[in-house]
């Protein structure tokens, strides 16, 4: 027995096919919905990585830092600096009157 499509009504193929268009625009939606998260996860992954490299850079620095301000505490100098007169005249120096 062959099915003939003509033999079904109208509102029947109407309904059917409705049905097909729901269920194609809910897979739509549902893909698009899909892709947003995983690109919403790949850029939040991105940017943690991002975020988390620059802490450790700037936590490296800081340590660095840190070891060559106490490394320099810790050296003697050996001897004092000695103080070279600067040039003055009266009580201004020299150079605040050279711009004046």
């Amino acid at each position: 027995m062959q099915f003939d499509l003509s033999s079904v009504e109208t509102a029947t193929l109407v309904f059917i096919g409705t049905l097909v268009f729901g269920l194609i625009l809910a897979a739509f939606v549902l893909v698009a919905g899909l892709v947003a998260l995983v690109l919403l996860g790949a850029g939040k992954l991105s940017w943690t990585v991002v975020y988390l490299t620059l802490l450790t850079v700037v936590h490296g620095i800081n340590a660095g830092w840190e070891r060559l301000v106490h490394h320099t505490a810790a050296i003697d100098a050996g001897g004092d600096f000695q103080a070279q007169p600067t040039p003055s005249t009266g009580t201004y120096p020299r150079v605040i009157l050279r711009d004046s």
